[in-house]
């Protein structure tokens, strides 16, 4: 009797799996002739110093586009920025091809039409709008022309401004990392009442902060004030522009060379000594960003020759100089007079801080998780000669004078501008991607145009189907009680046999 009883309770529990297995694996019915199961969105970040394209995928039978988005491709454009072609237009849209055709293959053909495109661009076209908006304009214009002439459907191509590139960035990371809204395991979206993360991007031409405060924003151009997923978000955000990795080094080498009365050999505190090389004064000085400190007499072709010191403490005071952290009209500032509450939280810090913390850590071996850290080792990676740094990190041949000047700049940026300390500086994660997606303003920019993430919050969404949801429960009751009948069967056995004995 116990036997039957036992195959009885696990012929049940079978036959009913069985029927769940047959439920799950049919899914919905249709042909599997129709179009693809995924939705697809491609942003094409027009950076200062390269663009790159990134394809978006989501589930496409996800009410209202509710589906977590990831990351399905990408493709690095050839050649330099959209910016770099102010005096050759059409040369900007013909760079766009290479990645376009790409993306003809990566999005199956069924989806072209349906697949939304844009084209956002950064801190080195709002320079070139800047100085000449004519030529900004006529660089959008043959991007835009060059886009048309594909099947996706294209919705325009636009310079970000500043803070929309640090807002869009602090959406990116938190909605990567599931903080606004996460999918549960009970068919249901919920608010996993997580705390945001702020966002710290270090791009060619700019840098910005972005991050949830409760502080009062003495700057009200400072402020965005969002609501997602029904949660409103006060959100603390700036953009320096001039502030990006290239921007830096061109501001460092004027300082350079004008406290060393642009003489014909100059020596350079920040690159490593055994480097030098030829710098003409065009590479400097073509930006706005340092085109007010052109020496007398300038002309573009004349050069200079360079050569590295290694000197950290000179370097440190040559960089310290294109910070301002004295000047400040509102109760605190990080610095050039901007105002900025209380860093709180963790951060996640991506774009160049992330490849120029990986380099320190590589060459150095110190783990750069405190602002002790990373104080001793900039400081022995500035005292490396270039031979010794080329050996330690071979693939960065052709950068590798220019890191002593970035880890420095990142140094005094973290720490004396945005007032990072030993208690806050552990918070801040350098990392490139988030659930194997690239981190940038990019996915946020999408989610925001084509309204992916919704004011107010979700409504209940279904995980599977109906039957599946009552045949589980089914399942889960009869194996309780399948365990609590097993159990009593052999506690009744066991009392049995100890009556004989």
């Amino acid at each position: 009797m116990e036997q039957k009883t036992g195959v009885a309770c696990v012929a049940a529990l079978l036959l009913l799996a069985g029927v769940v297995g047959i439920i799950l694996l049919a899914g919905p019915t249709k042909d599997v002739r129709e179009s693809p199961d995924y939705k697809y969105g491609i942003v094409l970040d027009a950076g200062s110093s390269h663009t790159a394209m990134y394809i978006y995928k989501w589930p496409a039978n996800k009410e209202n586009d509710t589906g977590i988005v990831s990351e399905h491709s990408q493709c690095k454009v050839k050649g330099a920025g959209i910016s770099s072609y102010a005096s050759n237009p059409p040369g900007a849209g013909q760079s766009l091809v290479g990645c376009l055709d790409q993306a003809m293959q990566d999005v199956p053909k069924a989806r072209h039409a349906q697949t939304p495109i844009y084209l956002g661009a950064t801190a080195g076209m709002r320079l070139l709008n800047q100085t000449s908006p004519s030529d900004s304009d006529r660089v959008l214009s043959t991007v835009a022309s060059t886009i048309r002439s594909y099947p996706f459907d294209f919705r325009g191509a636009r310079i970000l401004t500043g803070q929309e590139e640090g807002v869009f960035g602090w959406v990116t990371v938190n909605y990567l990392l599931e903080n606004f809204v996460k999918y549960g395991w009970v068919g249901r979206w919920v608010n996993p009442s997580r705390d945001t993360v702020g966002a710290m991007d270090f791009g060619g031409a700019s840098t910005q902060i972005t991050f949830v405060t409760q502080e009062k924003v003495q700057s009200s151009e400072d402020e965005m004030n969002l609501r997602l997923y029904g949660q409103g978000y006060r959100v603390y955000t700036h953009s320096f522009l001039c502030y990006g990795r290239d921007q830096v080094l061109k501001k460092v080498l004027s300082k350079v060379f004008k406290s060393q009365g642009y003489g014909k050999a100059v020596t350079h505190p920040c690159w490593p000594a055994g480097y030098s090389a030829q710098v003409t004064l065009g590479s400097v000085y073509d930006s706005p960003c340092t085109a007010h400190e052109k020496p007398n007499g300038y002309r573009s072709e004349d050069s200079m020759q360079v050569t590295g010191s290694g000197d950290w403490q000179q370097c440190r005071s040559d960089v310290s100089q294109i910070f301002d952290f004295q000047t400040c009209a509102h109760s605190k500032c990080s610095f050039n007079g901007v105002f900025q509450p209380n860093v709180s939280g963790n951060f996640m810090a991506f774009a160049a801080f992330y490849y120029t913390h990986s380099f320190i850590q590589r060459t150095t071996g110190i783990r750069v998780g405190s602002v002790d850290e990373l104080d001793r080792a900039v400081q022995g990676m500035c005292a490396m000669k270039f031979d010794e740094m080329l050996q330690k990190a071979p693939d960065q041949k052709t950068r590798i004078q220019d890191y002593c000047t970035i880890g420095i700049f990142m140094q005094l940026l973290t720490t004396q501008g945005y007032k990072f300390d030993n208690s806050t500086f552990p918070s801040i994660s350098f990392q490139r991607k988030a659930a194997d997606t690239s981190i940038g303003w990019a996915l946020g920019y999408m989610l925001n145009l084509s309204n992916m993430i919704p004011a107010e919050s979700l409504a209940l969404r279904k995980g599977m189907q109906f039957g599946a949801w009552v045949a589980l429960l089914i399942l889960f009751v009869l194996v309780i009680l399948c365990s609590l009948l097993l159990l009593l069967q052999l506690l009744y056995r066991s009392k049995k046999e100890a009556s004989v004995i």
